[in-house]
């Protein structure tokens, strides 16, 4: 396993993180147990999850990944060895504390304490805002319309309320998803002149199709310290090829929640890109999950690949990326793919 600091901190995490948001829905907790167990014993130590999992999120599965997580470390006493990330739910749905902005004292207390409470930890390693409470583009809308009418919790006090919990040994270091290269830059500057706690990482997608974060983001990260956290490496499977010719295999994500997950993938290019880059990695004799993976950790603004597995199979195969070597006439091939179909899926 390969590892990087998580920002300017002292933590080694490893380039491969184990995301979770599928146990409680696709996945039951024994195998959310075996998948943690294999994990750990491949040098994955650093796992994500999130307040609102499982995915697509409802009511009745709100907290259940954290659940099954804090069910093996109880079950382990494991806890030390992971490097643990989790997330607050921005402006939700009405059965997440009434719904509207949750980053407020009151409503981030209470996050938090539940968090650690299902989790069954006394403290979170990584604690990251999932998405902003501003109206902004994220989660691959385009065509931003400035709409904003200024009564979303400020960012100075979002950080100041992050400092209580780090002051209350709860957490341990912040971090960013779903945000855009203002909000990252605002956030920097204000713990720097408030002294406040500083964020380490940004938690945005990115992938072969998808590379929109190497549009701004990207120069933030190496510059400022604040790594990449991939998600949706995969594109949901569709780097895996699994879904090449239209074909969504029984119990897939896209079979199963086609109507969740269209905004992102129902677009002019996929199909095209992905028939593509299948080509690159059957000519280079490579397992297309495996060279998807490996271009991610090989960028220099990354620190971390989340990866997504329902099986055993899908999750040794994605850990086993981090052993594949990518030439430079692949990257170039890869490259010339996306000058022809740029970002398909942002």
């Amino acid at each position: 396993m390969n590892y990087r600091k998580l920002g300017n901190t002292e933590l080694n995490v490893s380039t491969i993180c184990l995301g979770t948001m599928t146990w409680g829905e696709q996945n039951t907790q024994n195998e959310g147990f075996e998948q943690m167990d294999y994990a750990l014993d491949q040098g994955v130590n650093f796992w994500d999850t999130a307040e609102l999992y499982a995915v697509p999120p409802k009511k009745e599965t709100f907290g259940h990944t954290e659940i099954i997580m804090g069910n093996w470390f109880q079950k382990t006493k494991k806890r030390d060895k992971v490097i643990l990330a989790t997330k607050v739910a921005g402006p939700s749905r009405e059965y997440l504390r009434g719904g509207g902005y949750n980053y407020g004292i009151e409503k981030m207390t209470e996050a938090l304490n539940d968090s650690l409470k299902r989790l069954q930890t006394d403290y979170i390693d990584l604690y990251q805002l999932h998405w902003p409470e501003r109206n902004t583009n994220m989660f691959g809308k385009l065509g931003y319309e400035h709409k904003d009418k200024g009564d979303w919790n400020k960012f100075e006090d979002v950080l100041g309320n992050l400092q209580k919990f780090v002051k209350e040994g709860k957490i341990r270091e912040v971090g960013l998803s779903n945000e855009t290269p203002w909000g990252v830059s605002k956030y920097l500057e204000l713990a720097k002149e408030k002294n406040l706690p500083r964020m380490m990482s940004i938690q945005n997608p990115y992938s072969l199709l998808n590379r929109t974060y190497e549009i701004g983001l990207a120069e933030v990260s190496i510059r400022d310290q604040i790594g990449l956290l991939a998600y949706s490496p995969l594109a949901s499977g569709y780097l895996s090829g699994k879904y090449r010719n239209e074909k969504y295999p029984k119990g897939s994500r896209m079979e199963r929640d086609w109507e969740f997950w269209k905004y992102r993938y129902n677009t002019p290019n996929l199909k095209n890109a992905v028939d593509e880059y299948y080509k690159i990695s059957e000519k280079h004799n490579l397992d297309m999950s495996q060279m998807s993976l490996k271009f991610c950790e090989l960028q220099h603004f990354m620190t971390s690949v989340i990866i997504g597995a329902t099986t055993m199979e899908q999750l040794k195969t994605n850990i086993e990326s981090v052993n594949v070597n990518l030439s430079d006439e692949i990257i170039k091939e890869i490259n010339e793919i996306q000058k022809i179909f740029p970002n398909p899926c942002p």
